[in-house]
């Protein structure tokens, strides 16, 4: 059985599941996803998202703001705690830090990443960090607001060796997505050798960046198994390896509520 550390239900174009979303779900359960942690990206999505996701215990979910939604979607950080005390909330984000698109002077998506991590702190629950072009930054910001406390994982993991052991450092957990399986993502595989068995997670990132041999198809949590299976072949052990350790560290990392 897996567990998809990341993944996002209330994107999924529904038309490939009947136009609904008992069918989505139905169809993840029944391709071994034990559990889904389905990752907020905005506000005006959230309440949606969390009615869809409360009626399964085998779907938890996260609230936060991503770095890429418009300067103007913001959260306030009393509403942010509000949130996220909720029992079936299990991380703050994703949040975090994405310089790719965002040029100029990216002061308050630095400050918005602050605040994520404050209440993630405060909360004590694990923070869902995104990072693109921007990685000295982020490990500066995760240091200076002492999230070593809260713990949490850098998702969809792109960074390089350096940026990874200094994240192993501070605790995070390391989550490797459908990229591994890409035809120009050596460099990544190589780092995917290194991670410790014990800050390991996998992920879908879905609706995105489906695995290879779905590329440019719709992705969904179901295929997380191909990210298992490329990570068994680059670590020489087993799928079934990476299925109980990846789903071991999340239940310990993010403390579902089933």
């Amino acid at each position: 059985m897996f567990v998809d550390s990341h993944c996002h239900l209330d994107c999924i174009d529904l038309e490939d599941f009947g136009n609904d979303y008992d069918t989505l779900v139905k169809r993840c359960l029944d391709s071994d996803i034990e559990h889904m942690l389905c990752v907020s990206i905005d506000m005006k999505q959230y309440p949606a998202m969390y009615q869809h996701a409360s009626k399964y215990p085998e779907i938890s979910v996260s609230v936060g703001v991503h770095p890429m939604a418009d300067e103007a979607d913001a959260i306030e950080a009393d509403q942010l705690k509000q949130l996220g005390s909720e029992n079936k909330v299990v991380a703050i984000g994703e949040t975090g830090l994405d310089y790719y698109y965002h040029k100029g002077d990216n002061r308050w998506q630095q400050d918005r990443f602050r605040m994520h991590v404050q209440c993630a702190v405060e909360l004590n629950k694990p923070v869902i960090v995104h990072t693109r072009d921007a990685g000295q930054d982020t490990l500066d910001i995760l240091k200076q607001e002492n999230a070593p406390k809260c713990g949490g994982v850098i998702h969809c993991f792109t960074e390089t060796m350096d940026f990874a052991e200094k994240a192993l450092d501070m605790g995070f957990m390391i989550s490797f997505s459908g990229i591994v399986t890409f035809r120009n993502a050596d460099a990544l595989r190589e780092v995917a050798k290194h991670v410790p068995d014990e800050n390991l997670l996998i992920e879908t990132d879905s609706p995105y960046l489906a695995p290879f041999p779905h590329r440019g198809k719709q992705n969904y949590p179901a295929y997380v198994k191909h990210v298992a299976e490329k990570l068994a072949e680059i670590r020489n052990t087993s799928v079934e390896h990476i299925a109980e350790v990846s789903r071991n560290n999340f239940y310990r990392v993010f403390k579902p509520c089933t």
